[in-house]
Formats: structure tokens, C-alpha cells, sequence
């Protein structure tokens, strides 16, 4: 379905050259405690990683897992496949959009999502609760903030101190996303046609990545933490002030791509979905992703 939904996200990753993408194992859902502890040594994974579904979307049960207890909390609650990913801590993040049609050599990014982490800044004098109830993006996140820093809610944060409320960068959990798109280049161009030439049978979707700086960007030294296909959107448009009717106008642009690349591909071969196959993949995603 061309990663509309229920895809598999380590499928999709191990179509990317280890080169380019994060460290990450695949782990089945009924796998208990000690042999998740046992592939992560295989792999060659330590402690802080990320825990994330196989099968999921908006950042639904995506966390950083700093220690074995908490790898241990995390398995007795969740009852499907799951990855283990490597925390890349890389200061970067964007997510990058990529279309080429079927027929073409060269393809081009059209949309460029620079991600803001959620942070408040200490004064001296209010505390962590205090700062997380006065900034209005935080405030939204505080019924998942309050039990995730319990044990700091009360410390004074000193003055200019950046403390970091969410390390995933999801809109969902309070991260800002910035409409970068003034990063587009030739050069930025030619980076994602050899990355994304080199991943069979992929013509269009979102790389959601990290990286040192921008000039790593523009050259293609990044790292890969999901692939994400035509279900994906084209983020900047939730840069603050972005005009709704230029969203909409965003959006209908990028429809129009995928029914291009859809009627190119069943003219190569590919068949259509049919109604009944599409509502099965629904249905059994839809289970997946339930809390």
C-alpha cells in the first residue's frame, strides 16, 4: 500500500543501507526480558536506546529506554512486535520529503521539517513543575510529563539551563516543527536520489533522520531513524503561522504525486488494491496501534 499504514517499520528499514540508518533489532512480541537483553548484546545495543512498535504512527509508544528496569517496565505493558533502535544523538533533526516518478532517473526533496525538541529554560528561581505549567506547548504534555520526571518536578532549574522534556521528536509530544525548506539544493537533491536510488522499489515518502549539522544533511551523512511512505505528510506545513489554505494547497500537490506514481506502477505491473484488502490491512492495524 505504498506505506499508508500498517506497514512494517523494520521491514522498511532493512531496505536502507546500514550505511545510512540507526542501529535497530527487531523483536517479537511474546519474547521475554532476558532474550530481548540477549539480542541487544548480539547487536552490540546499550543502554539508553529507544523502544518503539513495529506497527505504529504519531509517536504512539515511542520511548527511550535508559536502563534495564525500565526495558523490563516497558515488555510487561506492551503486547506486540517492537524495535529496539540506538539512540543517535546527533544535535540535528529533520524530516525529509523525497518524491521521484517511476519513469524518472532524478527526483527531487519538496519538503523539509526541522524538528524543536521540547525544552524550557531555567531562572533560578521556579521549579521544574513550574516551568513545564507556564509554557503552553509543555502544558499540554503534562499529564505524560508529570510521571516521566516525577523525581525532578520540584528542583529549581538554574538559570539558563536548557532541560529537555522529550527526546522523541514527534508533534504529538510537544516537539515544534519548523518549515525548513530553504535547505533545498541541487546538492541536497543529488544526496537523496543516491540514498534513495539504492532502496528497491521506494519512490516517494519521508526520511526521518538525524545529523550532525546542515552541511552533513546537504552531503547525505545522516542517519535514518524511519522511512515513512504516503500515510507520512509533509511536515513544514505545521511551522506556526503556516497559512491553512497554503497547507491544503501543500497537501493536494502531495496527493496528486502518489496517484502519478500509483498509475505508473500498475502500468509496470503493480495491481491496484482492492476495497476488501484494504480494509483488512486496516482493521488489523488498527489492533496494533491500540492503547
Amino acid at each position: 500500500m505504498g506505506g499508508m499504514f500498517g506497514e512494517s517499520k523494520f521491514k522498511i528499514l532493512d531496505k536502507i543501507p546500514q550505511a545510512y540508518k540507526a542501529k535497530t533489532i527487531f523483536i517479537k512480541h511474546n519474547s521475554s526480558f532476558i532474550h530481548v537483553l540477549q539480542q541487544m548484546n548480539e547487536a552490540g545495543l546499550i543502554f539508553p536506546v529507544i523502544f518503539k512498535p513495529d506497527l505504529g504512527e504519531r509517536g504512539y509508544r515511542v520511548k527511550r529506554i535508559a536502563n534495564e528496569a525500565e526495558a523490563q517496565q516497558y515488555i510487561s505493558t506492551f503486547k506486540f512486535d517492537f524495535l529496539v533502535q540506538e539512540l543517535v544523538d546527533l544535535p540535528e533533526e529533520f524530516g525529509v520529503f523525497y518524491r521521484r516518478l517511476p519513469s524518472q532517473i532524478k527526483g527531487e526533496v519538496f519538503s523539509i521539517v526541522g524538528k524543536e525538541l521540547l525544552t524550557v529554560t531555567g531562572n533560578g528561581k521556579s521549579s521544574l513543575q513550574e516551568l513545564i505549567l507556564s509554557k503552553d506547548r509543555a502544558k499540554l504534555q503534562w499529564d505524560t510529563l508529570k510521571l516521566q520526571h516525577t523525581a525532578q518536578l520540584n528542583r529549581v532549574i538554574p538559570s539558563g539551563e536548557i532541560f529537555l522534556l522529550n527526546a522523541i521528536g514527534n508533534h504529538c509530544l510537544g516537539t515544534t516543527f519548523l518549515n525548513s525548506n530553504h535547505l533545498i539544493s541541487e546538492e541536497l537533491n543529488n544526496s537523496f536520489d543516491k540514498i534513495s536510488n539504492q532502496i528497491e522499489g521506494f519512490y516517494y515518502g519521508r526520511f526521518d533522520l538525524r545529523c550532525e549539522s546542515v552541511a552533513a544533511l546537504t552531503a547525505g551523512r545522516i542517519k535514518i531513524l524511519e522511512l515513512n511512505g504516503c500515510g507520512a505528510e509533509p511536515a513544514h506545513i505545521y511551522q506556526p503561522g503556516f497559512s491553512f489554505w497554503k497547507a491544503v494547497g501543500v497537501m493536494f500537490t502531495h496527493w496528486h504525486y502518489i496517484f502519478k506514481i500509483a498509475q505508473e506502477n500498475n502500468k509496470l505491473g503493480a495491481v491496484y488494491l482492492t476495497y476488501t484488502e484494504a480494509k483488512m490491512f486496516y482493521q488489523k492495524f488498527k489492533t496494533a496501534v491500540q492503547p
